[in-house]
């Protein structure tokens, strides 16, 4: 069965220059939001599924992201 609190949710991995990432689960939203954000740098506010996080767009990298239905394993 699928968890109906999880649909529309994505894990994303943010990479930052000197090789930091961070790793974070967020809504289609946010997700959109943060692509557009990446345009105009700056600073920019997430919301989370562990609270908000604010990123500094200049030292982005890459955004992974991938959704939380489409993973396969016991959990499916």
């Amino acid at each position: 069965m699928t968890d109906r609190s999880k649909i529309g949710q994505h894990r994303i991995s943010v990479g930052f220059q000197g090789g930091q990432m961070l790793a974070l689960r967020v809504s289609d939203a946010q997700l959109k939001g943060l692509y557009k954000a990446l345009e105009g740098g700056g600073w920019h506010e997430l919301e989370s599924e562990d609270g908000p996080v604010r990123l500094y767009l200049g030292q982005v990298v890459y955004v992974r992201a991938e959704d939380e239905d489409s993973r396969v394993g016991f959990g499916a």
